[in-house]
């Protein structure tokens, strides 16, 4: 380590806004660890995230999970300058876990705590990979729980929404169509799979909202159309090709996202694309970004898959951009928000 990284100040990031609790521990822009303990095991028999669940394996997970950043980073707690924790939106529940966890440490070595949003933390952790994030840029957010294009001017004190899903996020269709073709939860990585022996014209999908002239996203028709269509199959007798319908499907929702992300930088004036979440893993969501973008002259920035899904990283990134603008922490009395909007880069 350089003697000049040694001099940024080191963020410990807490995330457990869903099923995975994440620690991740970063040096100005350079990522220490990143640690995961995952509880996706013990919803898939529900087929989706049980909140309480959820909130029960962060209890057990959480500090275990931060033990093991600090000695995968070769720190120690009492090295770590502030800390940062996603104060929503997510599970109330799983939220409170997090916060409680957090503020218990920054009181216990007086440190100064963000409590910061999950959406702005997808944003940020590109910066680990990709330096400086341009400004103005577009981010395009899609997971299990959002689906949103933003325009970022300033990343730590100014994000504006430019549409949003009206119904089901694209993350949330990729698991209720998982679960029509008989693939496990959660359905993300099986439908990409899948899809690789797939044809992803052998089935013409709809496209929700597709040339409406907005930056909003409906996959709630998609995902019944993708059932219907089955069902049909299956009440004809015949068998369902379900790597073409995986590709099909993918393609559909690909697509949409694409298209409306492109159309969002061309109608802002912005030449900088970044696509983050754990959709944002999707091999045919980042191939079909990337010829867009190209053919568009946008550039494209899409953090390595490992970093897409919910991780303590990307919260730490956040705060550790805030920490260096000389933003004020939150205050202690700040509470968990479920609905926290994204225009609130920190709780209040």
């Amino acid at each position: 380590m350089t003697g000049a990284a040694a001099a940024e100040p080191l963020v410990l990031g807490i995330e457990t806004s869903c099923d995975e609790t994440g620690v991740g521990l970063v040096r100005g822009r350079e990522l220490l660890a990143d640690a995961v303990a995952s509880s996706v095991d013990e919803h898939a028999r529900f087929g989706g995230v049980v909140p309480e669940v959820a909130s029960r394996a962060h209890l057990e997970a959480l500090v275990p999970t931060v033990d093991r950043a600090l000695a995968g980073a070769g720190v120690r707690l009492a090295d770590v300058d502030a800390i940062a924790v996603t104060a929503g939106p997510g599970l109330a529940g799983a939220l409170l876990v997090g916060v409680c966890a957090a503020k218990a440490y920054a009181i216990a070595l007086g440190k100064p705590l963000y409590g910061v949003n999950h959406l702005a933390a997808h944003v940020a952790v590109d910066q680990l990979e990709h330096g400086p994030l341009p400004s103005p840029a577009v981010a395009l957010l899609v997971s299990g729980g959002h689906s949103s294009l933003l325009l970022v001017p300033d990343l730590a004190a100014d994000v504006e929404p430019l549409g949003a899903t009206i119904d089901d996020a694209a993350g949330e269709a990729f698991d209720k169509v998982a679960r029509v073709l008989g693939l496990p939860f959660p359905g993300g990585p099986h439908i990409d799979r899948a899809a690789t022996a797939g044809d992803g014209a052998h089935v013409p999908f709809p496209r929700g909202k597709y040339a409406d002239g907005t930056s909003d996203f409906s996959f709630s028709g998609l995902k019944t159309a993708v059932a219907r269509w089955v069902e049909a199959r299956q009440a004809a007798g015949e068998p369902v090709p379900v790597a073409d319908v995986a590709a099909s499907f993918q393609e559909a929702v690909a697509d949409v996202l694409t298209r409306k992300a492109v159309d969002a930088c061309l109608a802002h004036g912005v030449h900088d694309l970044v696509i983050g979440g754990g959709v944002a893993a999707n091999s045919r969501l980042r191939a079909l970004a990337l010829q867009r973008c190209e053919a568009a002259g946008i550039r494209l920035r899409v953090p390595r898959p490992g970093l897409c899904t919910d991780n303590g990283a990307m919260v730490a990134a956040l705060g550790a951009e805030l920490l260096g603008r000389g933003a004020e922490p939150s205050r202690l009395d700040f509470a968990a928000d479920s609905s926290l909007p994204v225009t609130a880069v920190t709780a209040a």
